[in-house]
C-alpha cells in the first residue's frame, strides 16, 4: 500500500510541476491549492494514465 501512495504523490508533483504550481505546494502545502488547480492536476493524471494505456497497448499488439 505504501508503494502505491508513493507512486500517486510523485505523480500528482509530477504533474503539479508541469502546470506550475508545485513551488506552491512544497512551500505552503495542497491546502493552499485552489479547486480548479486541484482539478488541471487530477486532469494531468487522468491524461497521463490514458496516454499510458494507449502505449500499452499499442506494444502489446
Amino acid at each position: 500500500m505504501a508503494r502505491g501512495r508513493f507512486a500517486s504523490e510523485r505523480l500528482k508533483m509530477e504533474a503539479a510541476r508541469e502546470l506550475g504550481i508545485a513551488d506552491k505546494i512544497v512551500e505552503e502545502g495542497w491546502e493552499a491549492v485552489t479547486t480548479k488547480e486541484v482539478g488541471l492536476v487530477v486532469r494531468e493524471m487522468i491524461k497521463r494514465g490514458e496516454e499510458a494505456l494507449v502505449n500499452q497497448q499499442t506494444k502489446g499488439n
